[in-house]
Order: structure tokens, then sequence, then C-alpha cells
């Protein structure tokens, strides 16, 4: 379910709330997935945040940022009337 929210991030370029597990200690993060590797995610927080990578094994759960329902045609149709 993990790779499900992270797919979604990357292909959308909308946020999505991890739970991770790392030398910070439990935490919770808004991330935008900029790649999706093997064993590590590149991602960054907000939009002008510095890149960094987050080891999969660090991620405990992950889910919708707050104020988005998963709602890909609503996401398509703001980014059309957006550009326009």
């Amino acid at each position: 379910m993990i790779d499900r929210f992270l797919r979604y991030s990357l292909e959308s370029g909308r946020s999505v709330c991890l739970f991770v597990n790392d030398a910070k200690g439990l935490r919770r993060i808004n991330v935008h997935v900029l790649e999706i590797r093997e064993d590590a995610v590149q991602c960054r927080t907000g939009q002008k945040g510095r890149p960094f990578s987050l080891p999969l094994s660090d991620i405990l759960s992950a889910g919708y940022a707050r104020g988005d329902e998963g709602d890909t045609l609503k996401n398509e149709m703001e980014r059309i009337l957006n550009d326009q």
C-alpha cells in the first residue's frame, strides 16, 4: 500500500504524508516524491525543499496529505484550469 501512495505522489506531483522511523525518531512528514528506487525514495518537503533520500525500510505508513482526497480526475481538472 505504501508503494501506491509513493507512485501517486510521483505521478500527480502531489504531497503525501509519511510516517517514518529514522535517526530523528518516529515522525510524520509531508513529501513530494521525485524518484522511486529499489531501496529508497528521493523526495523533498515543500515546494522548494532540498531533495533527500529516504530508505524504504524507514517508511512505516503512507497516506494522503491533509486536504487531498486522492481524486485524480479532480487533480487533473485543477491542473488544466491553472494552465489556462
